[in-house]
């Protein structure tokens, strides 16, 4: 086992830094009221950080409930020892047995779901299983929306085999000042629809609205509940405001060479060398979640101090940079992001946002929890 441990270490692992991600867990845990639930978001591999490894984290740093997209991802978390309660944000309704088997709480965005849910509940004779009511303010992805509320405080008032536990929404321009008046509109919609339900089924659920750039810039709508997503993995909506990036992906140099003018790199033969061009090759590649729209000098990673430019065109499990006048040799470490660069820099150069970067390190990518 340690050896293993050890190879991977050698070619490629994400360090997730377990100082970082208490830092930024206090920072949001600093915003809220301390009566106010606070519920981190593990689903896609917890964001690609590695969901068993971060719900561990979070779930010794105080947080009170977890959420995934999918059951498959909650019975990974119940088998690996996490007890939190766990949000299963799109549970469909093939899989209801897993998520009654796992303890987990459904979010139940239609009559259809709920309907369904209630008969596997019936198969098993429980009552009062706890579930989430979604409601649509607004998104139109999931969720009730208002004319279809008096059917379903109708069905749960007659159907013990449930209990509402909570109530929620989504923001979905919650990062954006220009529309802050459509997340206005949606937190009023959301506080009226929320106290209909409550007071026709004559008792309070969970209330949850804010995303992480709720959190930030709309406290004011903390209600019972918030949900951290991607703000505890390091990315703020503010401004300037810098959080600390839990995750840092870095390989190890397979090989260092010298080559001379005319010579290409890599397929395509679209890396041209100078006299004296020195390259590195690294063990990660568009498998490992390098796009390889970040090749032909797009992006640069960090190799001891120093930033060297990709060169060629990314291969499936390895890429070329090109480290003239950087010393260095085989077994340095190269950082791909991290502190330097940044996640965000290259969601830039991608033209897209930190989450597809962050999502795409595969689950080959070793994990490996630093403090």
């Amino acid at each position: 086992m340690g050896e293993s441990h050890h190879i991977e270490e050698d070619f490629s692992r994400l360090e997730l830094n377990l100082q970082a991600a208490t830092e930024n867990y206090r920072y949001f845990r600093s915003l809220l009221e301390p009566a106010t639930k606070l519920l981190v978001l593990v689903k896609a591999n917890a964001y690609g950080h590695g969901a068993v490894e971060f719900a561990a984290m979070m779930q010794r740093a105080g947080a009170d409930y977890l959420a995934v997209a999918y059951p498959v991802e909650g019975v990974e978390l119940r088998r690996n020892g996490i007890s939190l309660p766990i949000l299963v944000l799109t549970a469909g309704t093939d899989f209801y047995p897993e998520i009654i088997a796992g303890r987990m709480e459904p979010s139940i965005p239609n009559l259809y779901s709920l309907q369904k849910l209630v008969e596997a509940l019936r198969e098993q004779g429980l009552r009062d299983y706890p579930v989430h009511i979604k409601l649509d303010t607004g998104m139109h992805r999931l969720g009730f929306v208002s004319e279809e509320l008096p059917e379903l405080v109708k069905y749960l008032r007659k159907t013990p085999e449930v209990r509402v536990k909570g109530i929620f929404s989504h923001l979905c321009v919650a990062e954006d000042p220009a529309q802050d008046s459509f997340t206005l509109q949606q937190a009023e919609l959301f506080t009226r629809n929320a106290a209909f339900v409550a007071q026709s089924i004559g008792y309070m659920p969970l209330r949850h609205l804010l995303n992480s750039a709720g959190i930030e810039r709309f406290p004011q709508f903390q209600f019972d509940m918030v949900r951290l997503g991607i703000g505890i993995y390091g990315i703020s909506a503010l401004p300037g405001k810098q959080l600390a990036p839990v995750a840092s992906f870095k390989c190890k140099i397979l090989q260092v060479k010298t080559l001379h003018a005319g010579e290409t790199i890599g397929y395509g033969r679209h890396g041209a060398a100078g006299e004296g061009t020195v390259i590195a090759t690294i063990p990660v590649g568009y498998a490992d979640g390098v796009d390889r729209h970040l090749g032909r000098g797009a992006a640069s990673f960090s190799v001891n101090g120093h930033r060297a430019p990709t060169i060629g065109n990314i291969c499936m499990d390895m890429c070329m940079i090109d480290v003239t006048g950087i010393p260095c040799a085989p077994g340095d470490t190269v950082t791909v992001f991290g502190e330097d660069p940044t996640v965000s820099e290259l969601a830039g150069i991608l033209g897209t946002i930190p989450y597809e970067i962050l999502v795409s390190v595969p689950r080959r990518i070793h994990r490996l929890v630093v403090r």
